[in-house]
């Protein structure tokens, strides 16, 4: 399973990048606003400034919502780097912008998903992922990690190439639910990955060894 940081800021992604088991990042307008990156030049320069940390794949995520404004900022955003790939919604014309752009070998990975229903079209146009929300469904009570599991199994059956890519990621919990799930990746913050890390019998044990040396 593939690990995503779902971040615009630079200090965080470098530290998870120098952990060793970063492959990609996830962005989007509220992350970009979040670290005060304003401006259509500043926000194009910062996707580079991102790309230029990690070898990975970089969702960076279209405004526009109309299908030639989806075409439009979507091109641009492609000519930026080779490793972007374009954020859309799962929208009627973004179905459409999506079809448009695998027929032009561009990269896209729809957000904002839902329901398998919206996970099957967004494979149908050729999506190189599909981004469900858990954590979102999970705050309205519904299961975000059964939605993971019944598209897996949805794409498997039928053959399809496109990667589930859970988002909305709260906690650790999520990261392994996700992987039993079979998720492709998992987009997350960088604190949830390095929750994966904690255990007590680890800090525990560890004081022993450490202790046992001493003496």
């Amino acid at each position: 399973m593939k690990f995503f940081i779902d971040t615009a800021n630079l200090d965080q992604i470098r530290e998870a990048n120098d952990f060793g088991i970063l492959d990609g990042v996830t962005t989007n307008p509220s992350l970009m606003a979040k670290e005060g990156i304003k401006g259509h030049d500043k926000v194009m320069q910062h996707y580079i400034d991102i790309c230029n940390i990690v070898d990975g794949d970089v969702s960076a995520e279209v405004i526009a919502t109309d299908f030639d404004g989806i075409i439009k900022e979507g091109l641009a955003l492609a000519e930026l780097h080779p490793q972007i790939v374009v954020k859309v919604p799962m929208i009627k014309d973004g179905i459409k912008a999506i079809r448009y752009f695998t027929d032009k070998g561009i990269k896209t990975n729809c957000t904002l998903v839902f329901s398998a229903g919206q996970a099957l079209l967004a494979a149908k146009a050729g999506a190189t992922y599909v981004s469900p929300f858990i954590g979102r469904l999970d705050d309205i009570s519904y299961d975000g990690v059964e939605l993971i599991q019944q598209i897996v199994n949805i794409y498997t059956i039928h053959g399809f190439e496109t990667e589930v890519l859970a988002a909305s990621i709260r906690n650790s919990m999520h990261i392994i639910k996700c992987a039993e799930a079979g998720a492709d990746v998992v987009t997350c913050p960088l604190e949830s990955i390095l929750g994966l890390l904690k255990h007590p019998l680890t800090d525990i044990g560890l004081e022993k060894f450490l202790a046992d040396h001493n003496k």
